[in-house]
C-alpha cells in the first residue's frame, strides 16, 4: 500500500512502521492531560519524529474504560489546530484517531492522511462516505462493543475466526461504500472488549490475519493485559504504566515476527530500537541461511 500525501508517500508493506500515539485529551489513560495545549502536543510530535515514528496518529477523544463522551465539535476544537500547524513542518503522514465523520473530514481538510476508526466504520454512518470520497486510508478495527460500551466479560465461540469474519464484514462493507480495497489497513483490536487470553490469543496467532491480504496495525502499548499477564499493579498512574514498558517491548516484537506492518505504541524511541535490532538479528539469519 502506498499512502500518497502533498509531500510525498508512504509504504506500507516493506519494514514495520511505528505510528506515535498522541492524545490531546484531559482523561486518556496514559499521557492524559500532557499534550491537551498545542505547543506541548506539537513538541511531542516533533519529539516522536525524532525518535522515528513514520506516522503521527493523533486522537481528540480517550476510550479507555470509564472515559467520557466527547462531542464532535469539541473533539474538532482539540485536533485541528495541532493538525494545521503540524502539517505545515513534517512531511510524517498524519493519522486522526476518531470514530466521528465530522473530525474525520475536517481532519482531512486540515492536513490528515489516514483515519483511525476503532469503531471498524460502525459508530457513524458518514465515515466510509468521508473516506471514500476524500480517497483517504482508512484503518478498520474490530471491536465488541462501541467505544464507550464494552462488554465486561466478553465472550467469544472461536476468537480469531469471529475478528477475522468481522473484519471480512466491514471491509466488504468499505469497499461497497467506495473504499478502495487497496486503501484499508487492518487492525485485530487488542484491548478492545478483549479479556487478557483473548489479547494473548491474537498476538500468538496473529499471521492468521493475513489471509485478509491487507496491511495489519497492531496497537498492545501499555495496555492493561500486561499488567495482569505480568502480575504488576493494574492502576492507572504514570508510574505504572511505565512498569509496561517492557511487556510492550515483548508483545512488540511477537507482533513483528507474526507479521504486523504498523504498530502503534507511546514509547516511539524504545520501539524503533527494537526493530532495528530484530531486523538487524534477522537479517543475518537471513544471510546465513542463503
Amino acid at each position: 500500500m502506498i499512502i500518497r500525501h502533498d509531500k510525498g508517500y508512504l509504504e506500507i508493506g516493506g519494514k514495520t512502521l511505528v505510528a506515535g500515539v498522541l492524545n490531546v485529551t484531559p482523561d486518556s489513560f496514559h499521557d492524559g492531560g500532557k499534550y491537551n495545549n498545542i505547543e506541548n502536543a506539537l513538541n511531542r510530535a516533533r519529539e516522536m519524529i525524532e525518535d522515528g515514528a513514520d506516522i503521527i496518529d493523533i486522537g481528540g477523544e480517550s476510550t479507555r474504560p470509564g472515559s467520557s463522551y466527547v462531542s464532535a465539535d469539541e473533539e474538532i476544537r482539540r485536533v485541528i489546530p495541532i493538525i494545521k500547524e503540524l502539517s505545515k513542518e513534517t512531511d510524517i503522514p498524519i493519522s486522526i484517531d476518531t470514530y466521528k465523520a465530522e473530525v474525520a473530514d475536517e481532519a482531512i481538510k486540515a492536513g490528515a492522511q489516514i483515519i483511525n476508526d476503532i469503531s471498524g466504520l460502525q459508530a457513524d454512518n458518514e465515515m466510509a462516505r468521508v473516506a471514500a470520497e476524500n480517497n483517504t486510508p482508512v484503518i478498520i478495527m474490530h471491536i465488541k462493543g462501541h467505544p464507550h460500551d464494552f462488554p465486561k466479560d466478553p465472550v467469544y465461540a472461536d476468537l480469531v475466526p469471529e475478528i477475522i469474519s468481522f473484519l471480512e464484514n466491514r471491509i466488504e462493507y468499505a469497499v461497497k461504500s467506495g473504499i478502495a480495497h487497496n486503501n484499508i489497513i487492518i487492525d485485530p483490536g487488542i484491548g478492545f472488549g478483549k479479556r487478557p487470553e483473548h489479547n494473548i490469543e491474537i498476538l500468538r496467532e496473529l499471521n492468521k490475519f493475513k489471509c485478509l491480504n491487507l496491511p495489519i496495525m497492531v496497537g498492545a502499548s501499555r495496555k492493561s493485559f500486561i499488567s495482569k499477564v505480568l502480575e504488576l499493579p493494574d492502576d492507572n498512574n504514570i508510574s505504572q504504566l511505565d512498569s509496561r514498558l517492557v511487556g510492550t517491548l515483548v508483545t512488540l516484537v511477537i507482533a513483528v515476527t507474526k507479521g504486523a506492518n504498523i504498530v502503534r505504541v507511546h514509547d516511539v524511541k524504545e520501539t524503533v530500537q527494537v526493530i532495528k535490532l530484530y531486523r538487524a538479528i534477522e537479517l543475518t539469519n537471513c544471510k546465513e541461511k542463503a
